[in-house]
């Protein structure tokens, strides 16, 4: 994944890398491995977390829609992206000449 590949320019940036899926908390460590990633992995079973970002069920399967968030140390959203279909994902570059 190209998160993964760019990840220390992340934590150089003094950015953390977090996935939200929406599963339970036994299926995140599968999860990591499928998708082959080292940064954490968070469990959302009750979609609770990804219906207060917004993006629960936008594309009508489920699930969390792709989205990216970029949230500042005082905890407040300063950018985000939400793909509109399920390979609508945002490259690592994009992303980190984002960050604040």
């Amino acid at each position: 994944m190209e998160l993964q590949a760019h990840y220390e320019e992340f934590q150089s940036a003094g950015a953390e890398v977090v996935a939200l899926v929406v599963a339970p908390l036994s299926s995140v460590d599968a999860v990591q491995q499928n998708i082959g990633v080292h940064y954490p992995v968070l469990a959302d079973p009750d979609h609770r977390v990804s219906e207060a970002y917004g993006v629960y069920d936008l594309l009508g399967d489920g699930v969390a829609a792709p989205a990216v968030f970029i949230i500042d140390r005082a905890g407040q959203i300063v950018w985000y992206q939400v793909g509109a279909n399920a390979q609508d994902r945002l490259g690592a570059e994009t992303i980190l000449n984002h960050l604040p």
